[in-house]
């Protein structure tokens, strides 16, 4: 068997002195944080499509990698070298779990049933190399958005067929990723939305996508799928506005097409910051309201304004991000995908080690940070300091329904002008940078 990465053996754990590139500084799989080992509260997963079908290319140029399992002419043999070269890949990176597109593991044919043969050729490849490694499958997807016939959507497309075709896709998908044991399945409506309204019936799409969902949903309990099913936040681009835009825009349709027993979101970094909000507020958001799920792994470039899915290395945010996660009880079969790519000029197979390497050790980092803060309890301790006037009184009164406008009035009249109090954010923001 052909070795695709020979430069690189297992990468360990060596510890925040040592100086190889190819090592671990703070990420050890095995050492108990909070009463799980590392691998348990991150759950890390590597991303096919960036990861092994991410050759550099960009709007403004094309691939600049070269990667010795793209060497052949046969589109199938270069599938079946992918899917080799991934497991090798993982396995030496030493996660425990993987994510795809249906398209990015076998090619597209010219109709829908040769591209489902395809795929069953491929499918008992990735489950032999699971079962030989014990690397899992975190969630499966399909791509419905790349293909020409996409190009005003799948689910939200104008087109009933289109609309067909999408759902056989989803279909096969989600077979596939049941078949591979996958932990969740995961929705991204790539162009689920409108170029401009002045030939787009909101109204008549949305409804159609709520059908859509429901129909998933259904077909997860008649396969006897297992795993979760997720929604991706993603306010634009390709499309000027989606449908499912951020988690408050996906929490309301899940209400609105009761989807709330079915959904929860798989939350990304990169996405958030392009709907203007921050990665930790749509963390926040969606577990307030009990709709965490998963989490892509990744960062934005600020200055680009553009989907960049760099790597993540911002370690007060892997704090912050951890964190919330552990204070929410942690992921249940969700994880830590790295939903990125190297940049167009990081061109050898190795960077792929190092871009991994360093995102791991960047949320190691924040778990073992976000540990410290819960351990300390200054900053939760705030934040039930700043609500303790709900825990009893009148406070308590409105919240369990026993207060009124008249009742409110009357207690205002005989207390008088409220006493304010700091909201202590710079000694908040002053203890978190002790914990970096």
């Amino acid at each position: 068997m052909n070795e695709f990465f020979p430069e690189v053996t297992t990468i360990k754990y060596e510890g925040a002195d040592s100086k190889n590139p190819l090592s671990f500084k703070h990420y050890k799989a095995d050492e108990k944080v909070l009463g799980k080992t590392m691998a348990e509260h991150l759950r890390f997963a590597v991303c096919y499509w960036h990861t092994f079908k991410g050759l550099g290319d960009d709007p403004f140029g094309g691939p600049t990698m070269i990667r010795s399992y793209n060497a052949s002419s046969d589109p199938m043999k270069v599938a079946e070298d992918t899917m080799y070269a991934a497991f090798e890949f993982f396995t030496k990176l030493g996660v425990n779990f993987w994510c795809f597109h249906d398209r990015d593991i076998a090619p597209e044919a010219d109709n829908l049933a040769e591209t489902n043969r395809r795929l069953d050729k491929i499918v008992p490849i990735a489950k032999k190399l699971q079962d030989e490694s014990g690397i899992k499958l975190l969630w499966g997807t399909t791509n419905a958005f790349s293909h020409r016939r996409f190009l005003a959507g799948a689910s939200t497309n104008p087109s009933p067929s289109v609309f067909a075709y999408a759902a056989s896709q989803v279909k096969k998908a989600m077979e596939i990723t049941h078949e591979l044991g996958g932990a969740g399945y995961v929705f991204w409506g790539g162009r689920e939305g409108y170029e401009t309204l002045l030939n787009t019936d909101i109204k008549r799409e949305l409804e159609h996508m709520g059908i859509f969902m429901n129909m998933a949903a259904d077909y997860k309990k008649e396969i006897g799928f297992g795993g979760d099913l997720y929604i991706e936040p993603k306010p634009k681009e390709p499309t000027k506005h989606q449908y499912d835009f951020d988690a408050g825009n996906c929490y309301a349709f899940l209400q609105k097409y009761d989807l709330l027993d079915d959904f929860k979101l798989n939350i990304e970094a990169n996405h958030a910051t392009l709907a203007g909000h921050s990665f930790l507020h749509e963390l926040q958001y969606s577990i307030a309201n009990g709709i965490f799920g998963s989490v892509d792994a990744n960062r934005g470039d600020l200055l680009l304004g553009w989907d960049t899915d760099q790597f993540p290395t911002d370690i007060y945010d892997t704090t912050l991000a951890m964190y919330i996660i552990l204070k929410a009880g942690g992921f249940t079969k969700g994880g830590l995908n790295f939903d990125a790519h190297l940049r167009r000029q990081s061109i050898d197979p190795v960077d792929l080690f190092y871009a991994h390497i360093g995102a791991i050790d960047c949320f190691a980092r924040g778990l073992k940070n976000a540990e410290k803060m819960i351990n300390d309890g200054r900053v939760e301790q705030i934040v039930k300091d700043r609500y303790a006037g709900w825990n009893s009184g009148i406070g308590n009164e409105i919240e369990t329904g026993n207060a009124n406008f008249s009742k409110l009035e009357k207690y205002t009249l005989e207390h008088g002008e409220p006493k304010l109090q700091s909201g202590r954010q710079e000694l908040i923001e002053n203890i978190i940078n002790e914990y970096i």
